[in-house]
């Protein structure tokens, strides 16, 4: 496995405790936010500021407009931008230290990589990454860990838009794209993401007129190849911003990273499967 898929498992993994730990859906409840999905938008939208739901939807790219304006601008309502990305970064470092005794010596460790890979990244074209990477550092060494997982974690998702984009591959046919070829389940794609049973439909039968997807559902080889060419052109933006670092470096980053975040996938916060696409480390 190459640099940019290992390292994406780990900042995936640790990053992604977010979406499922009880200490974020506590701080979700504490800031007033009415369930999962408003904690979602809210949490992973504030580094943008008080954004309007097609900055959401267009940055997040997967989600039905519909389920996107069912709890943006509402969210901003309710807490503002600069208290939930505080309370973010403290409840997932809270899931960190539950799950993960040794995550304080990653987090130091890891640091000047991390801190390296960021200010190498490019702005332009990603306004995720662009966004987390103007967020302070807490300052707690756990926190600041999480932080600078997310801001890379949102570079290489900056990236995956922009390669599904020059396939012209829209929110929901990526999603079909994946359930076919992994199999998964469309309705557990659908539910969380606010698509119908009818925009799924249609967007196979977009994907059947392309050549991507056969009569059953199946990928055929086109389409298998623009799956691939979207992963490889992913892999390869999300690594740039480590070229500075040598093998040796990149080796030591991974090792590093992997502790944690092997804790993490094993503590059961994170389900498996999950509708990001994430695979258990092994």
């Amino acid at each position: 496995m190459d640099f940019a898929r290992s390292l994406w498992l780990r900042i995936e993994t640790l990053h992604a405790l977010t979406y499922f730990g009880e200490e974020t859906q506590e701080a979700g409840t504490a800031a007033g936010l009415g369930g999962f999905w408003m904690g979602y938008f809210g949490f992973r939208a504030a580094p943008m500021g008080a954004v309007a739901a097609g900055v959401v939807e267009a940055t997040f790219s997967n989600f039905a407009p519909s389920f996107v304006a069912r709890w943006v601008p509402g969210v901003w309502e309710v807490a503002s931008p600069a208290g939930l990305i505080a309370r973010r970064s403290e409840a997932a470092a809270a899931t960190l230290r539950r799950v993960a005794p040794m995550v304080d010596e990653a987090a130091r460790a890891a640091a000047p990589w991390l801190d390296l890979a960021i200010a190498e990244g490019l702005g332009p074209g990603r306004p995720l990454f662009a966004a987390n990477r103007n967020v302070p550092l807490p300052g707690d060494p756990v926190e600041d860990l999480w932080q600078r997982c997310t801001t890379l974690r949102e570079h290489r998702g900056d990236g995956h838009v922009a390669a599904l984009a020059t396939e012209g591959i829209d929110g929901i046919e990526a999603h079909v794209l994946i359930a076919a070829d992994q199999g998964a389940d469309p309705g557990d794609l659908q539910r969380t993401r606010g698509w119908t049973a009818d925009d799924w439909t249609g967007a196979v039968r977009r994907l059947q007129h392309r050549g991507l997807i056969t009569a059953d559902g199946g990928l055929t080889d086109h389409g298998r190849d623009l799956r691939q060419a979207v992963e490889d052109t992913t892999d390869r933006l999300a690594a740039a911003p480590f070229a500075h670092l040598s093998e040796v470096e990149r080796t030591r980053l991974i090792d590093v990273l992997t502790p944690a975040a092997r804790a993490v996938a094993t503590s059961g916060v994170i389900r498996y499967p999950n509708p990001m696409g994430l695979p258990p480390l092994a």
